[in-house]
């Protein structure tokens, strides 16, 4: 019998750029669900009623809005409460670094409320309904400074806490951030990634994406758009044919092969008849003199500060950036939703005009066949605002895997823990006691401590508290608060920061440990310890059920 395909639910999906990623790291789409009416309209048009072979299409594409859509509403549509992973992004613009004028996100004076920035707490309504084992949040780098960054602590935190007044288990989480470069992707794109695994799950989701199969490292902005046709200032059709002779001539040379690969591997433009979306919007016979005075790869700052003249009435007192014609030969600026508003800093490397939605889709690496609104502003919000599929597609792969690896093959219980990781606890008491001879020491004292001994500590830490995410221990916020552990109150234990769940006590320990793992002088294994992780949970578990585990021991 065929194994089931890990199900999953996209959040605040937007055009579909999480939800096609996903799909095509092999997961089965239940539902898709937005408020935007253009946005789940796209989504339809190309993952519902267009068929692909290579993934089943998404069941419910839904135009709801989540503050009144609730779990149980998506539940009783779905006929299930059984979803394994929950992916979105909350809409990012209350977060967003662009977006700090009078202070609405940064400044400490006229602090503006935006709603949009309390959306996540409907996702996390979803988490706590559905209880998947895996949820994905991605938002912008601004989440992690928002108000002081008392956002990105409340997201973590209430994940973190998810059902625990219900007698649920609650989610280990960390934060990471992503490299749209290092996973293929054409453009300087960095963006937060949180990630939540079920506490009763065992191992270490990993703290770094691989690129999915499909992507070709080191892709340019040329590499992405060199073969589409040429086109000046307002010119195009929503449907065209390629320019067949010109794609030829593009792949031909020595970056001939990755050029190949991103073309028909990620673009898939070999399987897509005719080219969509490749209209260029119309600019000002000034702004089209300005654009003439930028040479590749420069911005109106530069040349300006060189001594050019542009016509543009700037304010030089208070200049601001205007015009940026991007380079061919490296990554394209991060395509932004404010696309639709104009596009002068994403101005083509060698044609006098801004990028096309076509162009601004290929970098965001959406397959050609991937049609937007005939609408440019439409189009260029819903390339703007969506994850890259290229990005989706490596977190479900990451996802699949390390579902996978929970379910692998039990080794014994005896290999489990004495492993070469070392010796682990028996007890409460004497993980507390290895833990407390290293917690007392200052800096320079755990330094010198040998490594047997501050290893030891270090998987009575993880033992201790399995909930725990290693990559937490370097970024703990400045909020504290009062707690104990799950049996009885451990001195150590019983203050811990807010946004990364970690001991106060253990702060030390944790840099400690990041240190030597980065020195080498911890493997992979004894740093991510899962041996001492599930050892911890399965402990935890037998003090639950009066010392009787039985079947619910940890594999």
């Amino acid at each position: 019998m065929m194994p089931q395909a890990t199900t999953f639910v996209a959040l605040f999906c937007g055009c579909g750029g999480f939800t096609l990623g996903m799909l095509r790291a092999g997961l089965r789409c239940l539902a898709a669900v937005d408020s935007s009416r253009e946005a789940i309209a796209t989504l339809e048009a190309n993952l519902v009623h267009r068929r692909h072979a290579d993934f089943e299409p998404p069941m419910h594409a839904l135009e709801k809005d989540l503050t009144r859509f609730s779990p149980q509403d998506l539940s009783a549509l779905l006929g299930t409460q059984r979803v394994d992973v929950i992916v979105g992004g909350p809409p990012c613009q209350g977060f967003s670094t662009v977006r700090q004028r009078d202070g609405s996100n940064h400044g400490t004076i006229r602090l503006k409320e935006d709603t949009r920035r309390h959306l996540y707490r409907c996702f996390l309504d979803y988490v706590e309904f559905f209880q998947p084992s895996v949820f994905v949040i991605e938002n912008v780098l601004g989440l992690r400074t928002a108000v002081g960054g008392s956002y990105f602590t409340a997201i973590q935190h209430e994940a973190r806490i998810l059902g625990r007044s219900s007698g649920r288990v609650g989610y280990r989480v960390h934060a990471q951030i992503e490299e749209a470069p290092r996973l293929g992707v054409p453009q300087k794109r960095r963006r937060q990634l949180i990630f939540g695994v079920r506490n009763d799950l065992p191992g270490y989701f990993p703290s770094e994406l691989a690129p999915a199969r499909r992507a070709v490292l080191g892709v340019t902005l040329g590499d992405a758009i060199g073969d589409l046709p040429v086109l000046v200032a307002g010119a195009g059709q929503h449907l065209r044919d390629y320019d067949l002779g010109r794609r030829h001539d593009f792949l031909q040379g020595r970056r001939g092969h990755v050029r190949r690969h991103y073309l028909f591997e990620v673009l898939e433009a070999g399987s897509t008849r005719q080219l969509a979306n490749h209209v260029a919007r119309p600019h000002s016979a000034r702004d089209l003199r300005d654009f003439a005075l930028l040479p590749e790869g420069t911005s109106s700052a530069e040349m300006m500060r060189a001594g050019v003249e542009f016509e543009f009435p700037y304010d030089k007192t208070s200049f601001k950036d205007r015009y940026t014609r991007q380079h061919r030969n490296r990554p394209c600026s991060t395509i932004v939703a404010h696309l639709s508003k104009d596009g002068l800093m994403f101005i083509h490397p060698t044609q006098n005009r801004s990028l096309t939605p076509r162009e601004a889709a290929r970098v965001q690496s959406f397959p050609d066949w991937f049609e937007f609104p005939r609408a440019r502003t439409h189009a260029f919000r819903l390339v703007g605002n969506a994850v890259p599929p290229l990005v989706a597609e490596s977190v479900g792969l990451a996802v699949r895997a390390f579902l996978a690896s929970c379910h692998r093959p039990e080794r014994s219980r005896t290999e489990r823990e004495h492993c070469s990781v070392g010796p682990l606890p028996t007890s409460i008491v004497e993980a507390n006691g290895w833990l407390a001879i290293v917690a007392a020491k200052r800096v320079h004292q755990l330094r010198r401590t040998p490594r047997e001994e501050f290893l030891r500590a270090w998987h009575a830490l993880l033992w201790l508290l399995p909930e725990l995410h290693p990559d937490s221990a370097l970024d703990h916020g400045e909020e504290v608060v009062e707690t104990c552990a799950f049996t009885d109150p451990l001195p150590l234990l019983d203050r811990r920061f807010l946004r990364s769940g970690w001991p106060v006590a253990l702060e030390l320990v944790g840099r400690e440990a990041w240190r030597r793992f980065e020195i080498g002088e911890l493997s992979d294994e004894t740093f991510y310890c899962v041996a001492a992780q599930v050892a911890g949970l399965n402990h935890r578990a037998a003090a639950k059920f009066g010392g009787h585990c039985g079947g619910s021991e940890i594999k």
